[in-house]
């Protein structure tokens, strides 16, 4: 691993997909038996209480979550970018804590019986990445950085706002991937984590605050023999994280510069990190005779849809449409995992796709967030 700090001294939660709370059930049928046993549901819900809290930066707090109710909770393998959501409690007009409903993950309706609460009484749904796991402990915990943003009068959206008064024994309800499902041979159905690399051994990983600890899980879980490129924007130099990986990947933290009063655009450096380590034309594609060396990607309205582009994810006539029809997604020697503000993504992504050539299958795109816009 190398590491590259990058400073700007010149001149906002993170989301996910509704495909994270299907209803999706998978059914394990052990070899040589005829009968299918009961189906599991996907993702549970799971009452945890604050185990710790710890300052990080001064824009990362890591809450860390215990229960043994999460010895039900896990995946086949490393967590990588698994996403979980995270139920905030609404506050009462004196500012304490309502009761959450209970959440009947195992009913297909249940997300939409949530929808149909009074919003001011039901919580708030936040989705989060699982930065580390010791689910094999006597108490099983995870751990959850929070980017603690905060604009000029304090005001904080409602996951910031729990994670700065969050104390040991504060309840919480989380619903994540249920682990006897997760175990079974169709685990990859489940739809929390993106990161599918394949056979690739060059990597690219771009992300902003909030994509900081899904890159840092993929880093600590990479192989010696991987190699590339991952960009880190933060707000500030304080939030430059230790970070460890045994590839040889060079990690650039990249800082906006945001307490010296001239910062620079959210997704700025980031773009021109990128750019600089992946130019065109040509890179990883032919730059082709009307001027691109790629398709131009199909335009997403971000301030009204979801910007979430992943090979899982690709349709038949997409992965036909590609550079590579003949190869699977798994196949190809470089990988890239964009995320962040869905903006830079959508930027990220026409620069990959459009200038570069890189084929859809090769990149992940996540826009979780959108400045300006929250979740439920």
């Amino acid at each position: 691993m190398r590491a590259v700090n990058s400073s700007a001294t010149a001149s906002s939660a993170t989301g996910g997909t509704a495909a994270d709370i299907s209803q999706s059930r998978v059914r394990h049928t052990p070899s040589g038996e005829s009968n299918q046993p009961p189906t599991q549901p996907m993702t549970l819900a799971f009452d945890v209480t604050v185990a710790a809290v710890q300052e990080l930066s001064p824009n990362f707090r890591r809450v860390t979550f215990g229960g043994y109710s999460l010895r039900g909770f896990g995946v086949h393998g490393e967590t990588l970018d698994l996403r979980v959501k995270l139920m905030i409690p609404s506050l009462a007009g004196d500012g304490t804590q309502l009761p959450l409903p209970v959440f009947h993950t195992e009913q297909s309706g249940w997300y939409q019986d949530w929808l149909a609460m009074d919003p001011a009484i039901r919580g708030s749904m936040r989705t989060y990445t699982v930065r580390q796991e010791r689910l094999d402990s006597v108490y099983p915990e995870i751990d959850v950085d929070f980017v603690m943003h905060f604009d000029a009068a304090g005001n904080g959206g409602p996951a910031a706002n729990w994670a700065l008064n969050a104390r040991p024994g504060d309840a919480l309800t989380l619903i994540g991937p249920n682990n006897r499902a997760a175990h079974c041979v169709t685990a990859e159905t489940y739809s929390g984590i993106e990161w599918r690399p394949g056979l690739a051994q060059r990597v690219l990983l771009a992300g902003d605050e909030t994509a900081v600890p899904a890159i840092s899980a993929i880093l600590e879980s990479l192989p010696s023999y991987i190699s590339g490129h991952a960009f880190l924007e933060v707000p500030e130099p304080g939030d430059f994280l230790d970070l460890r990986s045994d590839a040889d990947v060079e990690i650039t933290w990249l800082a906006r510069g945001a307490l010296i009063g001239r910062s620079r655009p959210h997704g700025e450096l980031l773009q021109e990190a990128v750019r600089t380590a992946v130019p065109e034309p040509g890179w990883v594609g032919i730059k082709a005779a009307g001027g691109g060396a790629g398709p131009e990607p199909d335009d997403v309205n971000v301030d009204q849809d979801i910007l979430w582009e992943t090979p899982a994810r690709m349709d038949a006539a997409m992965i036909g449409a590609g550079k590579n029809p003949d190869k699977p997604a798994g196949a190809l020697p470089f990988y890239a995992w964009i995320a962040g503000e869905a903006g830079t993504v959508k930027e990220l992504r026409r620069y990959l796709v459009r200038d570069v050539g890189m084929d859809r299958k090769q990149v992940a795109f996540m826009g979780y967030w959108r400045q300006g816009k929250a979740e439920l």
